[in-house]
């Protein structure tokens, strides 16, 4: 089930104006090039920005989502007829033969549920060729991120062309083990709306995800820092091995 954020029509629409600065995908776009990755599967696509970059470099993508609302953000952007999109999530993708399959930003942790992350790691595993690779990032618990979201720290006033004037903010509701839950609130000042979307991490150790991925007959080629956000990130690289099924 995909949070209000990325599945109410209204708060999807202003998901990426709230949102520009996607210089996060930047080193995904770059290890797309540094495989030579000419087939991408792009898990929790959302509202396509990645998907659509890797398009305009001709690349072949499919782009795999749960939230409806972002999917019919993502088709109405110019050059969406180059993506295949498609409603769902990876545990349930039609035959697929790619060189790489991604998850950016916070799609990893948002599969709380063990049995939907294994799901999730299979069928990125069948989806990929021989020697394909899965990448993906998960913030490092160590670090203890989610004692910088609270209100204070993330409040916005944000003017949106055509909507007004946005005020948005995150703070967390509860933290149990690995589980981290957050609340972000959108207050729209031209008709005095106010809508939330309630969200929930896990957080999960290195060691756990590597022995996860050797589970599903992956093998972790490599574990990357994230360039923007240094010592925050593990960003995996995990290979299919190329006999394996």
């Amino acid at each position: 089930m995909a949070d209000e954020g990325f599945n109410d029509p209204r708060l999807a629409a202003v998901y990426d104006p709230l949102d520009p600065d996607r210089r996060d995908l930047d080193a995904y776009i770059g290890m797309v090039e540094e495989f030579g990755a000419l087939r991408v599967l792009d898990v929790g696509c959302g509202t396509g920005v990645f998907a659509l970059a890797l398009a305009g470099r001709g690349v072949e993508v499919v782009g795999v989502d749960p939230a409806p609302a972002s999917l019919d953000v993502a088709r109405g952007k110019p050059g969406a007829e180059r993506v295949r999109w498609i409603h769902g999530d990876a545990t349930e993708l039609p035959p697929l033969c790619v060189d790489l399959v991604t998850m950016t930003a916070n799609v990893a942790q948002q599969i709380v549920e063990a049995d939907a992350w294994r799901g999730t790691l299979r069928g990125a595993h069948a989806a990929l060729r021989p020697g394909g690779r899965l990448v993906f990032e998960t913030r490092d618990p160590a670090r203890r991120a989610w004692e910088e979201w609270n209100r204070q720290a993330s409040y916005a006033v944000t003017e949106l062309a055509g909507v007004g004037t946005i005020e948005s903010w995150v703070e967390v509701t509860r933290v149990e083990g690995q589980l981290v839950s957050f609340r972000w609130t959108y207050v729209f000042a031209a008709d005095g709306l106010t809508l939330t979307s309630d969200s929930t991490l896990r957080f999960r150790e290195r060691a756990e995800i590597e022995a996860e991925l050797a589970g599903q007959g992956f093998v972790v080629e490599d574990v990357r820092d994230a360039p923007d956000r240094p010592g925050r990130e593990f960003v995996f690289v995990a290979g299919r091995e190329p006999g394996s099924r």
